[in-house]
């Protein structure tokens, strides 16, 4: 919310927009998801997204603006429920003593979210190369060979990938 902007005004026009519109829009939302409980949450999310970040009283098209909000934010939930699902997969192979605590499985999925958010800005191609390197263990030069790209092309966006990854933990550790 901008500093100059009259803070009764904005509580009265983001009052206006939450009592006019949640009912529609936790019913947009519901009709996506597989439960009336995540549907409540996203609706609340979706409203205080936009407290946070916008000038409520400047929205012009109420259901339209809420509709794009809250389609990233339904969007993010699917994609971190299935990088949750992916995960309690994986870790039910193992016996129990090996399985972490409910703290370690939430640090875990945070950083795996993280992951996936750092790779999802990557350009491609970029992506691509990045993962057959690190999640299938792939060398260089048969990457290369598989896209029938250059064996330079393929340490370039090894490269831009790793150099994402040091800004992303630098960002992290100067915070």
């Amino acid at each position: 919310m901008p500093h100059n902007a009259d803070p009764r005004a904005q509580q009265s026009a983001m009052h206006a927009l939450y009592s006019d519109n949640h009912r529609w829009l936790y019913t947009w939302i519901r009709k996506r998801l597989d439960n009336h409980f995540d549907a409540a949450d996203l609706t609340q999310d979706t409203f205080l997204r936009i407290h946070a970040r916008q000038n409520v009283d400047t929205i012009t098209q109420p259901r339209a603006y809420l509709m794009t909000v809250a389609k990233g934010i339904v969007s993010h939930f699917y994609r971190r429920k299935s990088l949750e699902d992916t995960y309690l997969e994986y870790i039910a192979l193992f016996p129990d003593p090996v399985t972490s605590s409910l703290e370690q499985q939430q640090i875990i999925l945070q950083t795996l979210e993280q992951i996936d958010a750092l790779l999802n800005e990557l350009p491609h191609h970029v992506k691509t190369v990045f993962l057959m390197s690190q999640i299938e263990g792939k060398k260089y030069q048969t990457i290369a060979n598989e896209l029938g790209m250059s064996l330079i092309s393929v340490k370039r966006h090894m490269k831009q990938a790793y150099v994402q990854c040091l800004t992303l933990m630098e960002e992290d550790f100067f915070e």
